[in-house]
């Protein structure tokens, strides 16, 4: 399922028009990744919760050669599913 999906299945099914809800689910996105730039937890009832981990840096090895490299900290979005929606996927 892609955004613009989620945003025909609004919009048939509250009636609402197709560029206002892209606009309500751009901004909501939007306001996601601005708070977890800014390293925020980001809490969705019954959906799950957003956060951000830091990886330690590590060696790697590349596959091709074989040949070790260094794999610097970095950064990631983590996603844990909320009760609900493990149920649900089931």
């Amino acid at each position: 399922m892609t955004k613009k999906d989620i945003i025909l299945k609004v919009s048939d099914e509250t009636n609402i028009k197709q560029i206002d809800v892209k606009r309500i689910v751009q901004k909501t996105f939007d306001y996601v990744v601005e708070a977890l730039a800014r390293g925020e937890k980001i809490e969705l009832r019954n959906f799950g919760v957003f956060k951000v981990k830091q990886r330690k840096s590590r060696t790697g090895r590349n596959p091709r050669t074989g040949q070790v490299v260094p794999v610097p900290p970095r950064k990631v979005v983590v996603f844990k599913p909320g009760l609900e929606m493990k149920q649900k996927i089931k």
